[in-house]
Protein backbone atom coordinates (compact mmCIF):
# COMPACT_ATOMS: atom_id res chain seq x y z
CA UNK A 1 0.00 0.00 0.00
CA UNK A 2 1.38 3.15 -0.89
CA UNK A 3 0.88 6.85 -0.01
CA UNK A 4 -2.18 7.40 -2.05
CA UNK A 5 -3.67 3.99 -1.17
CA UNK A 6 -3.65 5.23 2.50
CA UNK A 7 -4.83 8.84 1.61
CA UNK A 8 -7.59 7.43 -0.16
CA UNK A 9 -8.90 5.54 3.51
CA UNK A 10 -8.58 8.93 5.02
CA UNK A 11 -10.61 10.28 2.50
CA UNK A 12 -13.52 7.37 3.21
CA UNK A 13 -12.97 7.91 6.59
CA UNK A 14 -13.61 11.52 6.64
CA UNK A 15 -16.34 11.70 3.62
CA UNK A 16 -14.15 13.62 1.79
CA UNK A 17 -13.31 13.57 -2.21
CA UNK A 18 -10.16 13.69 -3.88
CA UNK A 19 -11.36 17.25 -5.67
CA UNK A 20 -12.50 19.05 -1.99
CA UNK A 21 -8.80 17.24 -0.44
CA UNK A 22 -7.14 19.18 -4.01
CA UNK A 23 -8.84 22.32 -3.19
CA UNK A 24 -7.69 22.54 0.27
CA UNK A 25 -4.39 21.85 -0.91
CA UNK A 26 -4.04 24.21 -3.41
CA UNK A 27 -3.62 21.40 -5.97
CA UNK A 28 -5.98 20.23 -8.64
CA UNK A 29 -7.43 16.72 -8.45
CA UNK A 30 -6.06 15.53 -11.85
CA UNK A 31 -2.71 15.88 -9.88
CA UNK A 32 -4.06 13.83 -7.40
CA UNK A 33 -5.46 11.17 -10.22
CA UNK A 34 -1.82 11.30 -11.75
CA UNK A 35 0.10 10.44 -8.62
CA UNK A 36 -2.22 7.52 -8.06
CA UNK A 37 -1.35 6.26 -11.66
CA UNK A 38 2.47 6.67 -11.56
CA UNK A 39 2.34 5.43 -7.56
CA UNK A 40 4.59 8.84 -6.84
CA UNK A 41 4.09 10.39 -3.92
CA UNK A 42 3.73 14.30 -3.76
CA UNK A 43 6.55 17.23 -2.93
CA UNK A 44 7.09 17.17 1.32
CA UNK A 45 5.39 20.47 1.24
CA UNK A 46 2.19 18.90 -0.41
CA UNK A 47 2.83 15.95 1.47
CA UNK A 48 2.60 18.02 4.97
CA UNK A 49 -0.18 19.97 3.50
CA UNK A 50 -2.35 16.59 2.75
CA UNK A 51 -1.81 15.21 6.18
CA UNK A 52 -2.75 18.09 8.19
CA UNK A 53 -5.72 18.03 6.31
CA UNK A 54 -6.40 14.64 6.83
CA UNK A 55 -5.58 14.59 10.30
CA UNK A 56 -2.57 11.95 10.25
CA UNK A 57 0.93 12.24 9.97
CA UNK A 58 3.38 12.40 6.90
CA UNK A 59 4.91 9.32 8.34
CA UNK A 60 1.45 7.45 8.61
CA UNK A 61 0.59 8.24 4.55
CA UNK A 62 4.46 7.57 3.61
CA UNK A 63 4.79 4.46 5.77
CA UNK A 64 1.77 3.22 6.80
CA UNK A 65 3.58 3.38 10.22
CA UNK A 66 1.44 5.44 12.93
CA UNK A 67 3.64 7.53 15.49
CA UNK A 68 2.44 6.71 19.01
CA UNK A 69 -0.30 8.67 19.77
CA UNK A 70 -2.05 8.47 16.27
CA UNK A 71 -5.00 6.07 16.44
CA UNK A 72 -6.45 4.89 13.30
CA UNK A 73 -9.38 3.75 14.57
CA UNK A 74 -13.43 4.57 13.84
CA UNK A 75 -14.38 6.69 16.49
CA UNK A 76 -11.09 9.22 15.73
CA UNK A 77 -11.75 9.08 11.84
CA UNK A 78 -15.51 9.98 13.06
CA UNK A 79 -13.99 12.23 15.79
CA UNK A 80 -12.64 13.95 12.80
CA UNK A 81 -15.34 14.42 11.29
CA UNK A 82 -17.20 16.17 13.78
CA UNK A 83 -14.83 18.76 13.87
CA UNK A 84 -15.59 19.67 10.53
CA UNK A 85 -18.80 20.24 10.85
CA UNK A 86 -20.71 23.58 10.87
CA UNK A 87 -22.22 24.62 14.26
CA UNK A 88 -25.63 23.99 12.50
CA UNK A 89 -24.61 20.51 11.80
CA UNK A 90 -22.95 19.37 14.63
CA UNK A 91 -26.17 20.63 16.65
CA UNK A 92 -28.18 17.94 14.78
CA UNK A 93 -25.42 15.53 14.96
CA UNK A 94 -25.90 16.02 19.21
CA UNK A 95 -29.72 15.40 18.68
CA UNK A 96 -29.05 12.30 16.29
CA UNK A 97 -26.12 10.66 18.73
CA UNK A 98 -28.89 11.31 22.09
CA UNK A 99 -32.04 9.69 20.14
CA UNK A 100 -29.97 6.38 19.42
CA UNK A 101 -28.41 6.40 23.18
CA UNK A 102 -32.35 5.92 24.64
Amino acid sequence: MGFWDRVALELEYLGMTNKALAEKVGITASNIGKGVRQGSSPSADTAVKIAKILGVSVEYLVTGERPAGESGDKITALTKRLRRLSDADLEIAKIVIHRLEK
